[in-house]
């Protein structure tokens, strides 16, 4: 394949190829457990590799820009697979896993997110604050105020009596 004839990486901001992290969860083992990759996306084909605490693994799945969706196996080289399934909305991919059945019967699901590495953790709260710088105070004069001689009555009474 020619240089021209090859398909060019997607361009929709919120599926850009490179370094990924991200984390997975699993009710049976508490916490996040953290993953790297690289993920190519491409015409709709998403295609990456990375690691976590389980092993090396291989990613190859679909992508869609027109919803945000997308899919994909994640295979442990030697082990099992793992089926992930979540949907984009700018802030990396976020969803649910599923290792089907195993021959003891067996079958996990959890939650996940991904994101690109060059974004901060859309997992945790960002504060954000801005504000006017102070200006110098200028000297200010004291405000007169208007002495009333009058005596207050309670209203309904009679102020002649």
């Amino acid at each position: 394949m020619s240089e021209d004839q090859t398909p060019l990486l997607e361009t929709d901001p919120r599926f850009p190829s490179g370094p990924w992290v991200g984390f997975f969860l699993q009710k049976e083992i508490p916490g996040k457990h953290s993953m790297e990759m690289r993920i190519s996306f491409q015409n709709g084909a998403l295609v990456g590799e990375g690691r976590d605490w389980v092993g090396n693994f291989t990613m190859r799945g679909r992508y869609f820009v027109e919803d945000g969706k997308a899919y994909w196996t994640k295979r442990y080289a030697g082990k099992h697979d793992v089926f992930y399934q979540g949907f984009n909305e700018g802030k990396g991919i976020w969803g649910t896993w599923e290792i089907a059945k195993s021959k003891s019967g067996h079958s996990y699901r959890g939650g996940f997110h991904i994101w690109p590495e060059a974004m901060p953790d859309p997992t945790t709260n960002h504060l954000a604050a801005e504000a006017d710088i102070p200006t110098e105070a200028t000297e200010t004069k004291p405000v007169e105020v208007e002495k009333h001689e009058e005596e207050l009555v309670p209203a309904g009474t009679d102020a002649t009596s």
